[in-house]
């Protein structure tokens, strides 16, 4: 038995790695740019450290052997591992490049998104992004994204995810809407106004009601019916403009237009769920090897929006 050190012999097990793979000699140094020779020298090192066969040789091909089958398949992460940390450093030695594919809600994307976006564009020119705006929600794997904005409370276990920044979910009405009734001044007052919602599928919309103060008490849970329920916080606000109704619409879908007094907002007293998320976060699909581009454009998002939108 060979009495030298295993690291000596990491990267002959590399090359076995490979000659698995190939499944012949030829291939392998082919693979590798060096000699046949070369190859079967590296293995039949490695065999004589292990004190076992690895390779099985025929006229026409090599098979790996229980054992050699087996320490390629216990090395092979750890080889990955390795080339996706090399790739990592050399991201480092070159302006980021390649294609970025991020997606976001069509309320948010539109109004906060696009307008930022510009500004990282022209600081990383070898950037090319790909932007879809939509609010169907599905796994990252299946949308074949790098990178998404979620507007929820649970981003998904099984992805990677920074919180952007808290949202508030907040009750908006026109001017004009408000001059012919009486405006609510507690939840159950809703029930006399047209509610302009975010439908749910197979179930009935509820909002939930819970004091921002001191005051506390129990939550205040309200069925909501109206004459529109659209999937959009942009479609939502438009109707209430237009004097539809009260709308439960996502702070950054109205902060303009509460300040301009084009909508005015109600029963701020009170936090509302039942149709958003809490948080906007940036999630990415689980990988080991993560690009410079998508890593750049986490942290610029982070700083982009830390501030929320109050």
């Amino acid at each position: 038995m060979d009495t030298g050190t295993i690291s000596q012999y990491l990267g002959h097990i590399y090359w076995l790695a490979i000659l698995a793979e190939q499944g012949s000699y030829t291939s392998a140094s082919r693979r590798l740019n060096v000699s046949k020779s070369a190859v079967s020298q590296r293995i039949a090192e490695l065999e004589r450290l292990a004190g076992i066969a690895l390779v099985r040789r025929t006229t026409r091909s090599v098979r790996l052997t229980e054992a050699g089958q087996q320490l390629v398949e216990m090395t092979r992460q750890s080889f990955d591992q390795i080339a996706d940390s090399f790739q990592s450093v050399k991201d480092l030695a070159v302006s980021p490049q390649g294609t970025l594919r991020l997606s976001a809600p069509v309320a948010f994307g539109r109004q906060h998104l696009v307008p930022v976006l510009p500004r990282f564009l022209m600081q990383y020119p070898g950037i090319r992004l790909e932007l879809d705006l939509s609010d169907h929600l599905s796994s990252l794997a299946m949308e074949g994204v790098d990178l998404a904005i979620r507007h929820t409370s649970t981003p998904p276990d099984l992805d990677v995810a920074w919180p952007l920044c808290v949202t508030d979910s907040v009750l908006v009405a026109s001017p004009g809407y408000l001059k012919s009734v009486a405006p609510p001044k507690c939840p159950a007052d809703l029930i006399r106004h047209p509610c302009l919602h975010y439908p749910r599928r197979d179930r009935a919309v509820t909002w939930v009601f819970e004091r921002r103060d001191s005051q506390g008490g129990d939550p205040v849970a309200l069925a909501v019916r109206g004459p529109l329920a659209v999937n959009n916080s942009e479609a939502l606000r438009a109707a209430a403009l237009a004097g539809l109704g009260i709308a439960l619409v996502p702070d950054f879908s109205v902060r303009e237009h509460i300040a301009n007094k084009a909508l005015v907002r109600l029963l701020s007293d009170w936090r509302i769920s039942g149709s958003y998320g809490d948080h906007l976060y940036v999630i990415r699909p689980y990988t080991l090897h993560v690009s410079r581009a998508t890593r750049l454009m986490v942290d610029y998002l982070k700083e982009e929006f830390k501030d929320g939108f109050s």
